[in-house]
């Protein structure tokens, strides 16, 4: 036990300096990005996912990416970033010695970066709120409220946490050359596998399947999207944490495989069905923002391009043939959409990583043929262990909170007047 305590608390191992100099270029860059990033979860998500869902439960769901940042933004002080990013315990975990944030301060700085580490901390902060608040997509309209906050302070310390020390935070994953630049494993991975196995676990809407469940707004669906589309470039190019040319090259290529992710998508559907949606325009350009978000500060444009395209397809196949074949109900296809598509771009990252974009990386394509194999050993362990502590968590908070789905009448209600007493639309 005195060991476990020892290792727990543990100094911090040379993460933050305190005599290396402030970068204002980069810096003013990180302050930037972290409000962009800020702007997904609040704002860009909960409209999206808000105008997918019906008149009756818009306001719920945004309501549920709501909270979860405010969640987020306290569970990530006062523990999350510790047990993420804090000195390593045998590859798996972080310690709490940065618990509450003891031992950061103003003058602690991110090495080789230059930037405040209350920066860095903060920039972590909103990368964790979007990947809970996007699993709230998978279960809308039937997930009681309670159930859902509880859920998310569980799953930012035991799911997320975890799997972002092993990949950032000198875990296993990073001592084994594992590529990530932006969050492909544990935000999109993550949140869509953790995702479909909540829906699984719930059950499906009480009227799923047997009649038409149409979205309240399109309107703000695509106003959800765009907003998404400009936070990103503070996702993918903020990750290079310094005011560089990977920056440059990852806010580029993001645009790139979002823009081809779209126009992917919006060809095969209009082959299969005659019609290209708006609802699918733009969720082709999440599709592809999603998929080239572990490859944005590794791959060239040709590169960006194959995953964007690729990304759309998979998207499509994954809400109209998948979700049918299979028979879930996955509310807004976080699994069809970001679990399918993380998988996706954090495989290709090990197919295209270039060391003429970033010289720390290479993938098969440039004579590496471990770095594919790398990849896959991180997806394959991150899905195992998120499959198991979901399962497990759901459990534990179903009893916490005396069950996690909501009575069916107020199912049938709409949870914006059963649980909150508004409505979204009053016509």
């Amino acid at each position: 036990m005195k060991r476990f305590l020892y290792f727990l608390f543990l100094p911090t191992l040379s993460f933050a300096s305190e005599s290396s100099k402030i970068d204002t270029g980069n810096t003013a860059w990180i302050l930037i990005s972290t409000a962009l990033v800020m702007f997904m979860t609040p704002a860009g998500l909960a409209l999206f996912y808000g105008g997918m869902s019906r008149s009756k439960n818009i306001l719920n769901t945004m309501a549920m990416s709501f909270v979860a940042f405010c969640i987020t933004s306290i569970v990530w002080i006062f523990w999350g970033y510790s047990l993420a990013f804090s000195s390593d315990i045998f590859g798996i975990v972080g310690s709490l010695k940065n618990a509450f944030l003891m031992g950061i301060d103003l003058k602690s700085v991110l090495p080789d970066a230059n930037i405040p580490l209350l920066l860095f901390v903060i920039f972590q902060m909103t990368f964790a709120a979007v990947a809970i608040a996007l699993i709230s997509g998978a279960v809308i309209e039937r997930v009681k409220f309670g159930f859902w906050l509880v859920f998310s302070i569980f799953w930012i310390t035991f799911v997320y946490s975890p799997v972002v020390h092993w990949e950032w935070g000198n875990g296993f994953l990073q001592k084994q050359g594992f590529l990530d630049f932006a969050g492909g494993l544990a935000v999109e991975t993550l949140s869509g596998v953790s995702g479909i196995v909540l829906a699984l676990l719930l059950g499906k809407r009480k009227d799923y399947g047997k009649k038409a469940i149409l979205p309240s707004s399109i309107v703000l669906t695509t106003f959800g999207a765009a907003l998404l589309w400009f936070s990103w470039f503070g996702f993918n190019a903020g990750s290079s944490l310094k005011a560089d040319e990977i920056a440059v090259s990852a806010f580029l290529i993001t645009n790139t495989a979002a823009a081809v992710g779209s126009l992917g998508w919006m060809i095969i559907e209009w082959f299969v069905f005659k019609k290209p949606t708006i609802l699918g325009i733009v969720s082709g350009a999440v599709a592809g923002l999603v998929a080239i978000t572990p490859a944005a500060g590794y791959v060239g444009l040709l590169g960006s391009i194959i995953i964007g395209f690729i990304a759309g397809v998979i998207g499509f196949l994954g809400v109209f043939w998948l979700k049918n074949k299979l028979g879930y109900d996955d509310s807004l296809d976080v699994f069809g959409i970001h679990g399918l598509n993380g998988i996706w771009g954090t495989f290709a990252t090990g197919l295209f990583a270039n060391p003429s974009v970033n010289p720390t990386a290479k993938g098969v394509l440039y004579g590496n043929f471990l770095q594919v194999l790398i990849q896959l050993e991180g997806i394959v362990l991150a899905i195992i262990y998120t499959v198991f502590v979901t399962v497990v968590l759901f459990y534990i908070v179903s009893f916490i909170t005396k069950g996690s789905r909501v009575a069916e009448e107020e199912e049938t209600m709409g949870l914006d007047e059963a649980v909150h007493g508004e409505r979204g639309f009053n016509l």
